[in-house]
């Protein structure tokens, strides 16, 4: 208020003649539709960590927390019996290898019998079939990380019996993270694979995440007429964890549009108008009253679908004095990088500079 009363003392004149106003041009932004909903974030891969067969443990190869890569032992169960019988298989191979090159040579120069051949052909399919059964057993007794991720709580002990079943931890990918939420199936045609999403999570401190839908379930529920939605999140440090709820809003309807302030805004029942400046015959900033339509509203701006065009000049501060076909003066130009004291302090610094200049000159 001071900084006004100080613009008014040092331009009386102007004042007088032209109503000082301050104006801002219609720029072109990227604007979007926003819809709300709440999500559950689940892990890209998920995985309960169980034991194949009922054994003993007797080495544990992770920690709580701990971060492995794929096909990393996690968990080695007593082998000792299947350890023996793979020693004793792998020989049964290599004799069985041994005997069938011996009456392979023979059957060549007619030395045996092709039914004697066919019998030691039968004798190593067997023990190579039996060499596979027991590394089968033995891959049994060891728990593999099936994907890199973040393992859980350990539940298991050394010498703890574990049968099928038991859950020894959990393992997650959360490299990426999946975000399930429902909308309204009124929405369905404005949304699709692609569609960015931001998300924010108020245990995370309202930090906002971006992501992208990656699917759209094909049914409706009857009951509640939504639609399940996938969106996938980028986690690269690690602070999205499964089971997290999250606020999520679709950006729907990308496009670029015209962006005036809100403070331009006149406005007479249903209809909006604004105050657009042109330039008379003589150079002086004249405003016509405008009829506009607006579209979506971000604090501060809205968007103006039609009665303007990009680089026209609308009064934002000091519409009340200005009349349509007037003379106004227009004291500064909001590009939205300053206060509107910021501002009138810079017009009234630069008019009590011109005024000694004009004393001088006088």
């Amino acid at each position: 208020m001071r900084l006004l009363i100080i613009l008014l003392l040092l331009l009386p004149c102007v004042a007088a003649a032209a109503p000082g106003v301050i104006v801002a041009e219609a720029a072109p932004e990227q604007w979007t539709d926003r819809t709300e909903a709440l999500g559950t974030l689940r892990a890209n891969e998920s995985v309960v960590v169980t034991a194949n067969v009922t054994e003993t443990i007797s080495e544990i190869h992770f920690d709580d927390g701990q971060r492995v890569a794929a096909g990393d032992v996690l968990v080695k169960m007593t082998s000792s019996e299947e350890t023996a019988l793979l020693e004793e298989v792998q020989a049964r191979v290599a004799e069985a290898e041994q005997q069938y090159d011996r009456v392979k040579s023979l059957a060549r120069t007619g030395s045996a019998p092709v039914s004697l051949l066919d019998e030691r052909r039968r004798d190593l399919d067997t023990a190579r079939a039996s060499l596979v059964a027991v590394e089968s057993r033995l891959k049994d007794r060891l728990v593999k990380a099936p994907f890199a991720g973040v393992v859980g709580l350990r539940n298991i002990s050394l010498g703890a019996l574990v049968e099928p079943g038991d859950v020894i931890t959990t393992l997650d990918d959360d490299r990426v993270m999946k975000l399930d939420f429902s909308v309204p199936s009124v929405f369905l045609p404005s949304i699709a694979p692609g569609l960015a999403i931001e998300a924010a999570a108020p245990a995370l401190g309202e930090r906002m995440f971006t992501g992208e839908i990656s699917a759209i379930d094909t049914r409706v529920d009857p009951v509640t007429r939504s639609v399940q939605v996938r969106a996938l999140l980028p986690n690269p440090d690690r602070l999205l964890r499964p089971g997290l709820l999250m606020r999520v809003e679709l950006l729907r309807n990308p496009r670029r549009g015209l962006a005036i302030p809100e403070s331009a805004l006149l406005h007479r029942g249903n209809e909006h108008f604004v105050l657009a400046v042109g330039e008379g015959d003589d150079g002086q900033s004249l405003p016509e009253r405008r009829q506009v339509q607006i579209g979506a509203r971000r604090p501060g701006f809205v968007e103006v679908v039609s009665g303007l065009t990009a680089g026209e000049r609308v009064i934002t501060h000091g519409a009340d004095k200005a009349k349509p076909g007037e003379p106004v003066s227009i004291l500064a130009v909001d590009d939205g990088s300053r206060t509107l004291a910021e501002m009138l302090a810079q017009r009234v610094d630069s008019v009590a500079a011109e005024q000694p200049a004009a004393g001088a000159a006088r």
